[in-house]
């Protein structure tokens, strides 16, 4: 039984899933994922309901002074399923007997796929404090957010690039969760910024010759000229940090060019997630190669 979360889609909808072996009686867990005393503990927000099937449930996190998110319980079988949706997207705790203890199964229905490194760490948290309350122990504080979520992102595939046909030519695109605030991602990409100018050095790459600035929007946008088309960078808030799509265009004369592009932009966005960890990454030798032969295969161009 794998630690790890696993991630599907089913009816067009992303499903992460996790599986646990829990050394306790399915008694004592059915009130520790159920009752407020309990989660209140390991839940990220505290959930105000009446637990019957159909009853709304208002989640409201510490701090927060905005309008509590809502949900309805959709299932509830003591002591064998709760499951309730939460602003459209579904959670689902499934309890069967196993020995003297019990095997949970948690579920989560989601549909922003470029977020699902985010909900697996913050799961895998929230599953383990509630695995450290069961046997009696007080949690730590998780100092391992930033590696565990990058983790994730390349055991699902989502540090991936996609490439889109346009009418003129193509576009790759990567959208990424970034494990820092928005402001902070800023910080550390800008210098300098005047359109019509070169880009800061940490918005470019060495196989994807930069042009003048042609647009920017402080913490926000900066879009430059390149050979055929345009890079942008655009930063939004996003699950636990800030959401990076990165986009480039190119002509149709330049399709060859395509899985060079792929290639360069992974590579630089992984080495800009080693920076926000607070590493400091070496040149990984050999990877843009990899990386491009990689994507020719897949574009059929080798």
């Amino acid at each position: 039984m794998t630690r790890n979360g696993e991630l599907s889609t089913a009816d067009g909808r992303n499903v992460l899933r996790f599986e646990r072996r829990l050394a306790h009686p399915i008694g004592k867990v059915w009130r520790a994922i159920t009752e407020p005393d309990h989660t209140s503990k390991w839940f990220p927000a505290t959930m105000h309901t009446e637990l019957k099937q159909g009853a709304t449930i208002l989640f409201v996190f510490d701090g927060d002074q905005g309008a509590p998110t809502k949900g309805v319980i959709t299932d509830f079988e003591p002591e064998r399923l709760f499951a309730f949706t939460w602003e459209g997207e579904v959670l689902r705790w499934e309890l069967r007997e196993d020995g003297g203890g019990c095997v949970l199964l948690f579920t989560h229905v989601f549909d922003d796929r470029a977020g699902a490194a985010s909900f697996a760490t913050g799961w895998e948290t929230c599953i383990g404090a509630l695995e450290t309350m069961l046997a009696g122990e007080k949690s730590a504080p998780d100092a391992d957010y930033g590696p565990r979520h990058d983790e994730y992102v390349a055991l699902f595939g989502l540090e991936r690039g996609e490439l889109t046909e346009t009418e003129d030519g193509w576009q790759v695109r990567f959208e990424r969760n970034l494990t820092k605030p928005q402001s902070v991602v800023w910080e550390l990409l800008t210098e300098s910024v005047v359109v019509g100018s070169q880009p800061p050095l940490r918005f470019t790459n060495g196989y994807v010759p930069a042009g003048p600035i042609t647009a920017f929007e402080e913490n926000t946008l900066l879009e430059y000229s390149c050979e055929g088309g345009h890079v942008r960078w655009r930063l939004r808030p996003g699950n636990g940090g800030a959401r990076l799509v990165l986009t480039q265009t190119g002509t149709a004369a330049q399709a060859d060019q395509r899985a060079r592009a792929l290639a360069a932009w992974q590579l630089h966005v992984d080495l800009l997630a080693q920076w926000l960890r607070g590493e400091t990454p070496c040149w990984p030798e050999g990877r843009f190669e990899e990386l491009e032969r990689d994507y020719s295969e897949q574009l059929n161009l080798a």
